[in-house]
């Protein structure tokens, strides 16, 4: 069951909230991707500084790289040098003897560059793969850190996309663009230098360009980083789809619905396509601007400085050795596009890992509200008091979805929680270890806020099973042992007793079968009854089930509910239930009804005495409508 809550802020399709304002509108995307919205105008620069706290860890390794680097660039405008020399010594002279030594010089600056550059690549490989490691083992942690509201806003392919490709994208940027943007730098403003030593008229001529090349890369830096993020955030978008599209295939194939899959799948690539090739618009539009002008230019250079040499104003070697600098810097000015290009991307990937991390972390443990029960009492069991509880995302005006609960569980007692679809059973279950924040009211386990509790501790105290099991890509002991990583084997047996799991031991390899990715090996029942054992596992204090026996046969529901009774009776329990039989477990019932506890008594009290309870139980309840508290989160 799950109340579903409409966004008007956060549409299904679309990118991330923090997207930068220069970037194109969001296209449509895979449902989920995320919170949208415009956000503060960015800078590159800025946004790539942020990687420093990480790049501290391998500063001196990047500074051994840019000064290889440098020096095998500074190198190659030592050729032009030796090849003036040859030009106006030997081959002037026909002095062969003397051409051997030069020409030796030349073959050395090359075995010099060769090595620098392999220097280069070596020494940042190693930690730069260190450093990628350390920022995705950072975002993961954020990941299990950040409320579960947080995950109801984003799509699973836009963080996926964030923990692979940005990653990637941000770790070849600073072995590569980042170490070239600085040596280009350097060996510009030296070869400008070598070239005004040469010929002061020659050097303005070749640096004509300069003013409007800078001009347009202003330009194409603000155009293009809008892009990039477009395209990273589609890429998050069809990285959503293909996940839902893999685990859904079933649903897909039995409704004959895969072909109108593959044309959102078809729509959504095509739009990543349209960005692509906008990009690589802006990318050849620079492109043919950085190679045409300085080639104009070099082309006038070469006219003047032959008139020069006609006249005899300028050597021949000079001019030779003037343009062959002028050609060691075609690479660093026609590098430009690329690696602005992709310092643009590298930019908007950091932007997009540091909105995970700029995402503040719920504290451990909070200050108690006034009034807050203060030391623990002895044995109180769980008490709501005047409980509200409202989605983040719910329109405004719309009324709390919980709206003032007052309950109280005594301690070793089962309360069933029973009411219309929709009427907020479930979210109240998930506000007991906290998933989501009460938005009023206190709770309290044993007279202890569980605001002052640390979440670890918390949920230590109070084990959940959910409506619909989740099982990992892991063993059956794995998968159950989660709910106690201390428990030994006998704790593992007799919670699979207790869920009567005994299929476990006909599986190949018994407990340590891999059940595969979210346990779809299984069946649905088989599924529910690990995740009741994983519930049961550790004895825990307080037990929350949510309707955990809804997939199971009537017979496998009897057995269940046998073994159940002795483990609820040596705890504190909150039920869900929707069926009579599940709910003669409990010793009282409460029935939730338009946001608060409309009654509580045993189900024969309530049964003769409330009708909205006579009603669930006979299954002619009107169910809560859909309507302005529903949303694409689907929680209840």
């Amino acid at each position: 069951m799950a109340e579903n809550r409409q966004d008007p802020e956060n549409p299904p399709q679309g990118s991330p909230r923090t997207a930068p304002t220069d970037a194109p509108a969001p296209t449509a995307g895979a449902d989920g991707a995320g919170p949208t919205g415009p956000g503060p105008r960015r800078s590159a620069v800025r946004s790539l500084l942020r990687l420093w706290p990480y790049a501290r860890a391998v500063r001196g390794r990047l500074a051994v790289s840019v000064t290889t680097a440098t020096l095998g660039m500074l190198s190659t405008l030592a050729v032009p040098v030796v090849l003036g020399l040859i030009v106006d010594g030997p081959l002037a002279e026909h002095d062969l003897a003397g051409l051997w030594p030069l020409v030796g010089l030349l073959l050395l600056l090359g075995l010099v560059e060769a090595a620098l550059f392999y220097t280069r690549r070596v020494v940042l490989a190693r930690p730069l793969a260190g450093l990628e490691t350390a920022m995705r083992g950072d975002l993961f942690a954020k990941l299990q850190r950040l409320p579960v509201s947080f995950h109801d806003r984003w799509g699973s392919g836009q963080l996926l996309s964030r923990a692979t490709a940005d990653m990637y994208t941000m770790r070849l940027f600073l072995a590569f663009p980042l170490v070239f943007l600085i040596v280009n730098s350097v060996m510009f403003l030296a070869g400008t230098a070598v070239m005004f030593t040469q010929d002061w008229r020659l050097a303005l001529i070749a640096l004509i360009p300069a003013v409007p090349l800078f001009v347009l890369t202003r330009r194409f830096e603000s155009g293009y980083s809008g892009a990039a993020r477009l395209a990273q955030d589609q890429n998050g978008d069809i990285a959503t789809l293909v996940e839902e599209s893999v685990l859904g295939i079933r649903i897909l194939k039995a409704f004959g619905r895969h072909r109108s899959m593959a044309e959102r799948f078809r729509a959504q690539t095509q739009q990543l396509r349209r960005t692509e090739l906008h990009k690589a618009h802006l990318l050849a539009n620079l492109w043919a601007v950085i190679v045409g002008l300085p080639e104009i230019a070099l082309g006038c250079a070469l006219a003047v400085g032959s008139y020069l040499v006609a006249h005899d104003e300028l050597s021949a070697g000079t001019l030779v050795a003037f343009l062959s600098t002028a050609l060691a810097l075609r690479w660093p000015v026609e590098s430009l596009g690329w690696l602005l290009a992709y310092a643009n991307e590298a930019a908007t990937a950091t932007d997009r890992f540091f909105e995970v991390l700029d995402e503040p972390d719920t504290p451990e443990a909070d200050t108690p509200a006034p009034g807050a029960a203060g030391g623990p009492a002895a044995r109180d069991g769980i008490r709501l008091t005047g409980v509200r509880f409202r989605y983040p995302d719910a329109p405004d005006g719309t009324p709390d979805l919980l709206a003032g609960i007052d309950l109280h569980i005594r301690s070793g007692e089962t309360m069933a929680l029973v009411g219309a679809t929709g009427s907020g059973k479930t979210t109240l279950t998930a506000l007991l270890p906290r998933l989501y924040e009460a938005t009023g009211g206190t709770i309290t386990l044993d007279g202890r806020d569980i605001r002052e509790l640390p979440r670890q501790r918390l949920r230590e105290l109070v084990a959940v099973a959910f409506e619909e099991p989740t099982l990992f890509s892991a063993t059956v002991r794995e998968n159950v042992l989660m709910g106690a990583p201390g428990a030994g084997e006998e704790q593992l047996r007799t919670a699979l007793a207790t869920a009567q799991a005994g299929f476990v031991e006909k599986l190949p390899q018994g407990p340590d079968t891999e059940v595969g990715e979210q346990g779809l090996s299984l069946s649905g029942g088989q599924r529910q009854r690990l995740a009741l054992a994983r519930a049961v596992v550790g004895d825990p204090a307080f037990l929350v089930l949510d309707d955990p026996l809804s997939a199971l046969d009537v017979h496998t529901e009897a057995l269940v509910e046998r073994a159940l009774r002795e483990v609820l009776g040596a705890t504190t329990a909150l039920v869900v239930a929707h069926r009579p039989s599940t709910v003669l477990l409990a010793d009282r019932v409460a029935v939730l009804a338009d946001g608060r506890i409309a009654a509580v008594g045993t189900h024969q009290e309530l049964l003769r005495d409330c009708a909205h309870y006579r009603e669930l139980m006979s299954g002619e309840a009107t169910p809560v409508p859909d309507g302005p508290l529903l949303s694409k989160g689907g929680h209840a």
